[in-house]
Formats: structure tokens, sequence, C-alpha cells
């Protein structure tokens, strides 16, 4: 997701069987399309949740990109591995993220960074944000350093050569990915000759 903020529709319902609602509670966003869901994903849930009441993991589609994983997949992905956090809800996310905040009483949209050259573009969303709604601020939490140098476009260039990527996703990613046809490492493509 790293560059969205408009997604599109999707017919999965919300998952609030984790959620309670609580009067006044604090509510942050953690946006996102997590295809793949990673470790340094899933290290930020676990630090965001501690941080808030209710933390809603809202799950998009960049239409800019063909999703490796379904939207349906991903969602099913993150409520497995989010199973047992009280506090975590994992949705769909439609429209504007800020609106979508909004909408779902959010105080915080959390935004993760790996490195400065996310930096720029993440300011700019979160400038754009505060432009459109005052009343709804960006959190930027910094990766841990044992997960910094993890991205999606890694993970996903790493499986369609045939590599191991266990270690740097949880067990239900890979129970997925078992799912689908592992690629001939000597007819991989790397991810900047295949469109996604």
């Amino acid at each position: 997701m790293r560059r969205a903020g408009r997604w599109s529709r999707s017919d999965v319902s919300p998952d609030t069987t984790n959620s309670p609602q609580q009067p006044n509670a604090r509510v942050a966003i953690y946006p996102g399309s997590f295809d793949l869901l990673t470790n340094g994903h899933v290290d930020l849930i676990n630090r965001c949740r501690r941080l808030y009441d209710r933390l809603i993991v809202a799950v998009g589609v960049n239409p800019a990109k063909t999703p490796f994983f379904s939207l349906e997949e991903r969602i099913d992905i993150l409520r497995e591995v989010t199973a047992g956090m009280g506090n975590v809800e994992i949705v769909r996310l439609d429209g504007l993220t800020v609106h979508f905040a909004a909408q779902n009483d959010a105080m915080v949209i959390i935004r993760g960074l790996r490195a400065m050259s996310d930096f720029e573009f993440e300011l700019q969303l979160a400038l754009a944000n505060l432009k459109l709604n005052r009343n709804i601020e960006t959190l930027f939490m910094a990766a841990d350093p044992k997960t910094i140098y993890l991205s999606s476009s890694m993970l996903r260039d790493i499986w369609r050569h045939g590599g191991e990527v266990s270690v740097f996703c949880p067990p239900a990613v890979v129970r997925a990915l078992l799912k689908k046809t592992k690629p001939n490492p000597g007819e991989a493509r790397s991810e900047s000759q295949r469109p996604l």
C-alpha cells in the first residue's frame, strides 16, 4: 500500500468480533494493502495496539497494481494472524483514508517508516490529510531494526524466484502462498519485469 490514498471497493464485510465498541475510545487506523503481509507489518500492529483502545487495520486495493493476493485473501490472512489480539479489527478500506478514519471515529492514521526514502511521500500524504481534516493526525512509526529492510515487493520477488520466505512473514502467509503455484526459479521474472 505504500502509495495509496484512494482504494477500490470490495464486498468483504468488516470483522468486529475482536473489537468491542467503547465510549470515548482512542481509535487508530493502520491502512495498507498488506500484499504480502510481512513480519514488519505484524510488529507495527503489535506496537500500535498497545497505544490505542482500538486499532483498525484497514485493507485496501491499490488500483495502480495487480495484487498478488485478492483483497478477500489478504483480509483472511490478517484475521488469522491477529486472532489473539483483542483490540484489533480487520476491515476493508473504501475511499480516502482520512474520510474512512473520520467515519470510524479514529483520531490517528498510522504510517510505518522504513527509511528516509519513505518520508518525503509520507509527509506529503500526512499534510494533505491534515488539510482535509484537521481533527485527524498522522503518527509515523519507525520500523524495528530487525525488520527495517523488509518490504512486500521484496517478499513477492523472493517467492517468484523460488526462495524461502518463512523467515520474513507469518506462517499464515506461507500457507496461503503454498496454495498458489510456486514458480520455476529459472522462469521467474523480477518485480521490475512483472507488473504489479
